[in-house]
């Protein structure tokens, strides 16, 4: 289709066509989709609410608890970390300044 040939009144009808049939395919898709999971569910005998309940324990099961604290500053106790991902500036300074990191460890 050579667009230069329509002039501008035409593309401007054109395009809203255009997208008038897309928003009716979409519903159509979404509908089409609908029908699918539905017979999937009937075939297998599933339940739609205990699909929900099992999706959203699986997404909840994914989450995870807060680690606890691995080091702490001995002056400071405020000052705590994991010992996982990038050092604290505390921590940095630390080892800097020669002490040994297991001195940091909470018993």
């Amino acid at each position: 289709m050579d667009l230069s040939t329509f002039d501008f009144a035409a593309l401007l009808q054109l395009r809203t066509d255009v997208d008038a049939e897309i928003r009716r395919r979409e519903s159509e898709e979404k509908a089409k989709a609908a029908k699918q999971v539905m017979d999937l569910i009937r075939t297998h005998g599933l339940d739609i609410q205990e699909l929900a309940t099992k999706s959203t324990k699986t997404v909840a099961a994914g989450t995870r608890k807060p680690v606890d604290a691995k080091y702490r500053h001995p002056d400071d106790a405020s000052l705590s970390w994991t010992g996982r991902g990038r050092k604290p500036l505390w921590v940095v300074t630390w080892l800097d300044s020669g002490r040994n990191l297991d001195d940091l460890l909470i018993k």
